[in-house]
This record gives C-alpha cells, sequence and structure tokens, in this order.
C-alpha cells in the first residue's frame, strides 16, 4: 500500500495517510516532466538527474519551511541525510558539473513537481466540478512533505553556486578597432590559460614600433657630419674638430 497525501486548499495544509489514489500518476508525471527539463538544462548531468528521481520519488527529500532540502541518501546500508540550500555536503558536489550533485538535482526536482502537480490537481478538480475555480475538496498526492512554491517554467532548478575564483589570470593589452584595449583571461588550468593566450595574441598580432634613427657615436659632429678628435686638459676633456673656415666646433648649436 503506497503511503500517500492529502492537501487541503482551504487550510493549506498536508495529511498523510495509506491508500492509491489516481491522482499518484499526477505525481510522477510532474516529476518526470520536471526530470526532462533538468536533462535539457543540464545534459552533463543525466546520469545524476535519473538517480535525483528516484530520490523523490522513494520520498526522500524533505523541504523544509526555511527553503532549505532534507535530502537522504542510502549508501553501504546505512542512511546519511544532506541539507540542500545550494551547495552540498556530499563527497560529489565539489566535481560535479557546476556542482550540481545528485542531491541538489533532488531538492530542486521537488521542489517544482509539488508545484507543478498542484496546478494540474487544481485542474483537475475544476474541469470535474465544470468551474474555473479551485477546488475546495481534498485531493491526494504522493509527495510527504510540505512544498514549498518555486516557478514552473523551463529554467535551471536552482541558481547555481558561484564559481571558484580562478587560480591563474593573466593580462594583455591589445588593438581593437584602434583602441588599446586591456583584457584579462582567468582560468583554473595554467596550461589551458596559456593556451587561451597563445591564441588571443596570433589574434591581435602586435604592432611594430617605427624604428628610430641610429644614435650617432660620442665624437660625431650632427652639424658638419665629420668626426671630431677628443682633446683633454686639466679641466677635463671635449670633442671638436677644425672647421674649413678654419674655427674650431664642439658639435653643439650656439656653442
Amino acid at each position: 500500500m503506497a503511503i500517500l497525501t492529502s492537501y487541503d486548499w482551504e487550510s493549506d495544509s498536508w495529511t498523510h495517510h495509506n491508500g492509491e489514489n489516481p491522482t499518484r500518476q499526477i505525481w510522477r508525471d510532474a516529476v518526470a516532466e520536471i526530470s526532462e527539463r533538468a536533462k535539457q538544462t543540464l545534459p552533463e548531468c543525466n546520469g545524476r538527474v535519473d538517480s535525483a528521481v528516484k530520490i523523490v520519488l522513494n520520498g526522500d527529500v524533505e523541504l523544509l519551511p526555511d527553503g532549505k532540502a532534507k535530502v537522504a541518501s542510502q549508501s553501504h546500508g546505512t542512511t546519511k541525510y544532506f541539507i540542500v540550500n545550494g551547495e552540498c555536503t556530499c563527497k560529489d558536489y565539489p566535481k560535479a558539473p557546476s556542482f550540481w550533485c545528485k542531491h541538489r538535482i533532488a531538492a530542486g526536482l521537488a521542489k517544482r513537481a509539488h508545484t507543478l502537480a498542484k496546478t494540474k490537481l487544481e485542474q483537475l478538480a475544476s474541469a470535474n466540478n465544470g468551474t474555473t475555480e479551485p477546488a475546495t475538496e481534498q485531493l491526494q498526492v504522493q509527495p510527504q512533505h510540505e512544498p514549498v512554491e518555486a516557478p514552473t517554467q523551463a529554467e535551471p532548478l536552482v541558481t547555481p553556486a558561484p564559481l571558484p575564483e580562478a587560480k591563474s589570470s593573466a593580462n594583455v593589452y591589445v588593438t581593437i578597432a584602434g583602441r588599446k584595449v586591456q583584457l584579462t583571461l582567468r582560468d583554473h588550468d595554467e596550461e589551458q590559460l596559456l593556451s587561451r593566450l597563445e591564441k588571443l595574441l596570433s589574434r591581435f598580432p602586435s604592432e611594430e614600433e617605427p624604428e628610430s634613427a641610429p644614435t650617432p657615436p660620442e665624437n660625431w659632429c650632427p652639424i658638419h657630419h665629420v668626426p671630431m678628435k677628443r682633446y683633454s686638459n686639466a679641466k677635463g676633456s671635449w670633442f671638436s674638430h677644425k672647421t674649413p673656415e678654419g674655427t674650431w666646433c664642439n658639435g653643439k648649436k650656439g656653442k
């Protein structure tokens, strides 16, 4: 005999009792529909979604009044409980894609399936009563815990936890549309960061600096473009040369 839950629309409360009811299928259909949305949103976590569905259908998700969820997990014949609130303490959480372990997914599935099943039960009751008003009689649904309202449209189950800070970063200046722009690359793997940096630099090759005129030697006269001779006395040393006019020039204008 399956354990079912009654929902009283007037008092907004849930009670438990044993018995079979056709609306049990509505709950299972709601879980299946939400799980398909999850697989489309998180294709890399399809296996974890399937595991989460089993957890939900086994009634191992307890939705707490504060919005958190208590998820039971069976391992090696023992039961462990994880409190899910955007993150989980299980071993799979740090290595799961975008931190979507089966316990986080199960909590999200349960919240949305509760809301979707409630909506479908209202529609069913309205159709049976021939009215669009919500039903006031008790209806049956399989979940064993009080639901937490959540959107039913196709969207990620919960806002993903922020990614940890990148271990490596690199800054580079490139010229885009004639403007110098500073770009910052971040990555958790240094080799991947360098590979991305190489691709970026190949896309924006550096502009060659115009060659500057070579610096003339110290004994070169920039006025007459001739070499000068070094002279020394007690006051010091200097370079100069004799001009064709018979004067002396030290290579400095005005002196």
